[in-house]
């Protein structure tokens, strides 16, 4: 088991800014693929965990989806892989599982997306590893809670994404047909919830002196996600009314048409209405019971967002942006993804940087998008790894001779880069 990060006991000296982030010195054992645990455990090692992704021989499937400049090293992939180590292992071997073990008793936290049976099939289970391995934190992102019945279940951001109702919001929200939100919604918000089981679970164990198991299964994330906003009347029992937040749900809320463009606008509490019909110079439409106060405005939220698109097509966008700007309403453009990559702010932050990788040539890379003082974050993070690039170097780190190395790379068990 390695050292329990400094920073994580109140006893200890404060980590050093040269450490590079406040999750320095945790070691992390990464048995996920695809999207969710990928994403997960490249935030973490942006806060500056060691992680190391054992992966199959095939490698992480995200791998092999283009467009990219080399076979196996896909833009997802890229992007989710950046400051971890790869280590091919073939964990159904007992060469590979021992390899596995080994890593484990170095690691302060094995994290895994594999299905519960399976993962108990491989031992690498928390009931079959907690006597060995006390202080080893064991986090499974599942599709669902293992404590019900769907708990066994595969589940795939798609499959999550409309067990918790997206697609029929979408409906409810004017689409013509149920449809999936077109980024990998599921995945990356249980993602965030690993992120913090994580964090959250070193500092208890730095309390307690032990791991623990922790779950993070998707369709309870989503679902809290999505729930919070349009449970609504169905709150209450007996209901107040339908489920479903009127405000997010009209077909109105949308960018708003000027005459030559679209503008995101939000007028939103009292000051900004009265603010925008000063603007307008028509400041006794505030006496309307319908603008009047937030609690009308919200009971009339299809007529307030369609007479505030009416109003907007009669200027165009930059006349709408000097005139918004100047009553200090909130106002932006509709960006496309070319125009985010261009933006000014995530360019003079350096959230957006260029940097030459090694084989890859110029890309184009995002920072973490957290800040931090006394621990800040290294920037720069090495390239995603090749397939099994670390395989060699993490087995002698774990004591394993040339000659044995050599011998599982023989024989399949192990693969090295090539």
């Amino acid at each position: 088991m390695s050292t329990m990060n400094p920073q994580l006991n109140p006893h200890s000296p404060p980590i050093t800014p040269a450490a590079f982030g406040p999750l320095a010195g945790v070691k992390i054992l990464d048995l996920t693929s695809v999207v969710l645990g990928p994403f997960a455990t490249q935030i973490l090692a942006q806060l500056g965990a060691e992680v190391t992704k054992i992966e199959t021989h095939e490698g992480d499937n995200m791998r092999h989806v283009g467009p990219m400049r080399e076979a196996g090293m896909g833009h997802i992939f890229m992007h989710a892989s950046q400051g971890k180590r790869s280590l091919v292992l073939d964990l159904k071997s007992p060469e590979g599982k021992q390899v596995a073990l080994d890593l484990a008793a170095r690691s302060d936290v094995l994290i895994t997306n594999v299905r519960a049976q399976a993962l108990a099939r491989l031992g690498l289970d928390y009931e079959s590893l907690k006597s060995q391995f006390p202080k080893l934190i064991h986090v499974s992102c599942l599709g669902f809670d293992t404590e019900g019945p769907y708990a066994d279940k595969p589940a795939y951001d798609d499959l999550i994404q409309g067990i918790a109702g997206v697609p029929w919001l979408m409906q409810q929200y004017g689409a013509p047909e149920p449809c999936y939100a077109p980024v990998t919604l599921s995945d990356r918000v249980t993602g965030l919830h690993a992120v913090y089981a994580v964090t959250a679970a070193l500092y208890a164990r730095s309390q307690t002196g032990f791991g623990q198991a922790v779950v993070v299964p998707m369709f309870e994330a989503v679902t809290q996600f999505v729930m919070g906003d349009h449970m609504a009347g169905k709150t209450y029992e007996p209901p107040l009314g339908p489920a479903g937040y009127a405000r997010l749900l009209t077909p109105h809320r949308k960018p708003y048409a000027t005459q030559d463009g679209y503008l995101c606008v939000l007028i939103y509490n009292d000051k900004h209405w009265r603010n925008f019909f000063e603007a307008l110079g028509e400041p006794q439409r505030m006496q309307d019971p319908r603008f009047s106060t937030h609690t009308n405005r919200a009971a009339h939220i299809d007529e307030v967002y369609a007479e505030v698109g009416r109003i907007l097509r009669t200027r165009t966008t930059a006349q709408w942006r000097e005139l918004l700007t100047q009553a200090d309403i909130p106002n932006t453009p509709m960006n496309s993804v070319d125009d985010i990559l261009s933006d000014e702010h995530l360019r003079a932050t350096g959230f957006i940087y260029e940097s030459d990788l090694p084989g890859e040539g110029p890309m184009l890379k995002m920072r973490a998008p957290t800040r931090w003082s006394g621990t800040p974050l290294q920037t720069g993070l090495t390239a995603a790894p090749h397939l099994g690039q670390d395989s060699a170097v993490v087995l002698q780190e774990l004591g394993y001779s040339e000659a044995a190395i050599a011998d599982l790379m023989a024989r399949g068990i192990c693969k090295s880069a090539t």
